[in-house]
Order: C-alpha cells, then sequence, then structure tokens
C-alpha cells in the first residue's frame, strides 16, 4: 500500500478544499476504498475523513425525504420513514453486502464504490481499462459470467455493484453535491456513467465534489414496491441480476403507473422509461409484463459466459412485477 496522509474534515468546505489537493480522496466507511488500496488499484496520497460532517440525517423534506450522505446504510433500511415510505430502498438495502460492513457502509460511499470486476480488483489478472486508461479490456474474451449484457463497450463491460443505486434508479431520487464551484443536485440518471471510451470515469461528478445528500421525491405506489435480487449464494454475494420494481395498478387491475430498474446487467442501473409508460393501461399479468421485459433487454450483447442473463432478467423483471402488484 502507498504511504498517505490522513486528515478529518470539521465541515464540507474544509472537505472540499483540502480534495483540491492532487490523489486526494474522500474517506466514509472505507468498505471499498480501503480494499482497493490494499491491492494497489487505488494510491490516493492523502485521505479527506468525511464520516464525522453532520451529515447523516434522515428526514422529511418537501413531502419527501433527505438522506444524509454519511448516514449508515443499516441506519437508513431500519429507518421508520423509509421502511414505511420507501420500502423498495429499504429493500435493496437489506440485500447488499452483510450486516457488518452495512453498519459501516455510507449512502454516499455506496454510490461511488467501483466495479467487482476481477480483471479490475486484481492488477496480476489482466488487463482493464477501468484501472489502466488505454490497457485493454480482458473480460471481452476472458472470464465474463457476472459481466454486462447492456450499455457496455469495446472498452468495458463491468457492472456497477450497488443494490441501492438500482433502487434509487427506481425512485427517481436526486443527488445533492457540493464543490469548488458551490451547490448543485444531479438527478440520480445522470449520476452513474456508460464506459464509452472513458471507463475510467463511474460518475459525473467534477473535481473535488462531494456528495451530501440523496432526496427521495414524494413516496410513489403505495406499498407496491419490490426488490428481487438473483445471485449465486443468498447473503454476501453481488447480483447476477437484480430488479427494482414498482407498480400502481387501478381497482380494474390496469396498470396507471411503472418504474422498473435492472442491476447486474450494466455499468450503471438500467432503466427504460418507454417500456414502462408502455404498461399503462395495459392488464396487470404475464403477457404485459413479458412485453415490458423483452423492451428492457432490446438490443442486449451476450458475451461468452454471460447469454443466461438476458433470459435471468427477463424472468426477473415479471416475478418483481407480478409479486409488486400484488400487494396492498
Amino acid at each position: 500500500m502507498r504511504p498517505f496522509t490522513y486528515a478529518r474534515a470539521a465541515d464540507a468546505r474544509g472537505a472540499v478544499a483540502a480534495a483540491q489537493e492532487a490523489e486526494t480522496k474522500f474517506l466514509g466507511g472505507g468498505t471499498n476504498l480501503l480494499d482497493l488500496m490494499k491491492t494497489g488499484v487505488e494510491r490516493p496520497a492523502h485521505l479527506i475523513d468525511v464520516t464525522r460532517l453532520p451529515l447523516a440525517a434522515i428526514e422529511e423534506r418537501e413531502g419527501g425525504v433527505r438522506i444524509g450522505a454519511t448516514a449508515r446504510n443499516s441506519d437508513v433500511a431500519d429507518h421508520p420513514l423509509i421502511r414505511q415510505r420507501y420500502p423498495l430502498l429499504s429493500q435493496a438495502l437489506v440485500a447488499g453486502a452483510s450486516p457488518q460492513l452495512r453498519n459501516m457502509a455510507t449512502v454516499g460511499g455506496n454510490l461511488m464504490q467501483r466495479t467487482r470486476c476481477p480483471y479490475f480488483y486484481d492488477p496480476t489478472l489482466g488487463a482493464c481499462n477501468k484501472r489502466q486508461p488505454g490497457s485493454g479490456c480482458s473480460a471481452l474474451d476472458g472470464e465474463n459470467r457476472m459481466h454486462a449484457i447492456l450499455g457496455g463497450s469495446d472498452r468495458c463491460i463491468a457492472t456497477h455493484p450497488s443494490d441501492m443505486a438500482v433502487a434509487l434508479a427506481a425512485l427517481e431520487a436526486v443527488v445533492q453535491v457540493t464543490g469548488p464551484g458551490g451547490d448543485r443536485s444531479i438527478p440520480i440518471a445522470d449520476f452513474h456513467r456508460l464506459p464509452g471510451d472513458t471507463p475510467h470515469l463511474d460518475t459525473n461528478l467534477g473535481p473535488a465534489e462531494l456528495i451530501t445528500a440523496v432526496d427521495l421525491p414524494p413516496a410513489p405506489f403505495g406499498g407496491r414496491a419490490h426488490y428481487l435480487k438473483v445471485r449465486d449464494r443468498r447473503s454476501y454475494a453481488f447480483a447476477l441480476v437484480s430488479v427494482a420494481a414498482m407498480v400502481d395498478v387501478d381497482p380494474g387491475r390496469r396498470v396507471r403507473d411503472a418504474r422498473i430498474a435492472l442491476g447486474g446487467v450494466a455499468h450503471r442501473p438500467w432503466r427504460v422509461p418507454d417500456a414502462e409508460r408502455a404498461l399503462i393501461g395495459r392488464a396487470a399479468g404475464d403477457e404485459a409484463f413479458r412485453a415490458a421485459a423483452a423492451r428492457i433487454l432490446d438490443g442486449a450483447i451476450p458475451r461468452r459466459d454471460n447469454a443466461f442473463k438476458i433470459e435471468l432478467a427477463r424472468r426477473g423483471v415479471v416475478r418483481a412485477l407480478t409479486t409488486a402488484a400484488a400487494l396492498a
């Protein structure tokens, strides 16, 4: 591990000022960053600890809820406002990692976590454009069972590992950040990037920008929401495919509105609003849900080891929507 300096920020403005120094990283729970530092993938010269900033509150705001960036994942998952109004988010958080990690991990850090592609994580395995731009992508023709089937490029087919971010995509959350240029709001749909020609850039954050909060709009769809995570083992595993589904049905069982976001299939949470709009007015059932799933997976490109993800994702969408529609 490269030697580094450590400082604890007293306020957000001080954290941003300190982060303008070269090779500096913000440190939250450290559950991802420290792992990457140990393997030499991340080599910051300076760490700015932001865990003591007054950014851990979870409170009502303008009909919705604001979650501070340093709130722990376990606290968010168990908070009455989240469990009652946003069960999708609570379910997604509980599905992630282990209780010990959820007790350490922060909301801001969860959004910033990096892919678990083995070629990225282990420099001895092969080339990775995300780790070393221009070096190549060994996953294209290598071990790619866990990799993207949507939104990839010839530079990278890594997937984003967060469960929380998938739920936030369906909830249309807004990420609040502060930086050298002041404060700004980033819709969750614009926060994470597809790999394109710059897979080393995971988000649209600017230099030294710090996440301060995540805003959830007024809770939609009541309790008709379900988070489905399909993985190799029941706990402490990343998703092969995950689905965050919300659906509103009228008394005649016709769809009034729907939201669907997928995880484990792309470099960012994957959402196709056209597929959601196409559900409106249709009977809430297999036929409509299968049509939506097909539309979401349109254009999927399988690799040697992950072609199964296409059918798995289709079935996951139908199952998640069916479960959500059946809830009172």
